[in-house]
């Protein structure tokens, strides 16, 4: 059950915030409380210690705190910065949240030019401009969906994190 636990919980809710934001431009909550719950449940039961999980708080206060100033300016909305939060938890003070941060920097590059790019179409064609999720992606005042890019940085950084070597 543990073992299905940690491979099932933190990608399928990570994969689920990326998707949400996709077609919807929003991350519901209940995700990142979800994540959170099920590292305060699952964590002790991997032989995490009280002083490791201090570091792994102290690690998601750290990234709270960067993506509030983010939300701040405007350059990320709420659902992001609690996702980034929670994937920080799981992967406390770490290499792992080191190269989750980068891959999340440099697939949010991307993913916000491509948008401004596809923003500058003036006119969609065919279905896609009866389609409400490209709709929302291709109107200039919404933001820019960065749990897609938060979702596959944490995607692509779990397998090799400390929580697949409990596996082992």
């Amino acid at each position: 059950m543990f073992e299905a636990a940690i491979l099932v919980l933190f990608p399928c809710l990570v994969a689920y915030a990326g998707v949400s934001d996709l077609f919807t431009m929003k991350i519901p909550n209940r995700v990142s409380l979800l994540l959170i719950g099920g590292f305060a449940i699952i964590a002790p039961f991997a032989g995490i210690g009280p002083v490791e999980i201090g570091w792994h708080l102290l690690a998601a206060g750290l990234a709270l705190a960067a993506c509030l100033v983010f939300f701040g300016f405007g350059w990320m909305g709420g659902g992001d910065a609690k996702l980034v939060t929670a994937v920080a938890l799981w992967f406390g003070m770490s290499q792992d949240l080191l190269m989750f941060l980068v891959l999340a920097g440099i697939y949010g590059a991307g993913l916000t030019l491509l948008i401004v790019s596809f923003r500058g179409i003036v006119l969609l064609p065919g279905i896609a401009g009866r389609t409400q999720w490209l709709l929302r992606l291709h109107d200039h005042t919404r933001g820019i969906p960065y749990g897609v890019t938060l979702s596959i940085a944490a995607l692509q950084v779990y397998p090799q994190s400390a929580w697949f070597r409990l596996l082992a």
